[in-house]
């Protein structure tokens, strides 16, 4: 294991109650700061593998499904093409993320960028064929995926945001 490198084992504690309060108020900051600056400060993710090699990170909204309210979450995202794919991974805890149930419930939504924001998307899962495809992409795009997939007993389900009109 490297200096920045995650334990191969999931640390214990990780789905405790602080752990998550903590994984809020940073994304919450982050969330901030990216929109203050335009995504100069916020767009890469540099922890853990990112470190040595930064992921871009994008800004999702999301409509809760039962509230109603509007969401935003930073996430790692990966380019296919047009499309942008996202990972459900929140870090290998053992629960789907809240924004993955709330893009199911509702898929159109808009994403922010690097120096774009509010762009139209629709959210959909991809299937099995399709995750076995682009989860490799995934990992080597951000090592610690596999790591966060050998810490749960879930699936880690991958989601593909396609432009719109």
């Amino acid at each position: 294991m490297g200096r920045f490198s995650l334990p191969e084992q999931a640390p214990g504690g990780l789905d405790s109650p602080v752990t998550a309060k903590v994984i809020k108020y940073a994304a919450k900051a982050q969330v901030a700061v990216f929109r203050l600056t335009g995504g100069r400060v916020g767009s890469t993710w540099r922890i853990g593998a990112g470190f040595r090699k930064p992921v871009p990170t994008l800004l999702l909204e999301h409509r809760g499904r039962r509230s109603g309210r509007l969401f935003t979450t930073p996430l790692l995202y990966l380019r296919d093409g047009e499309d942008v794919v996202i990972v459900a991974s929140q870090g290998g805890l053992p629960r789907h993320p809240q924004w993955y149930f709330n893009l199911l419930a509702h898929p159109e939504t808009r994403i922010g960028l690097k120096g774009r924001r509010g762009v139209p998307v629709r959210a959909r899962e991809a299937g099995p064929a399709e995750r076995d495809e682009l989860w490799p992409r995934l990992v080597e795009l951000y090592a610690d995926f596999a790591k966060y997939q050998a810490w749960t007993e879930r699936e880690i389900p991958v989601v593909v945001l396609s432009p719109q009109p």
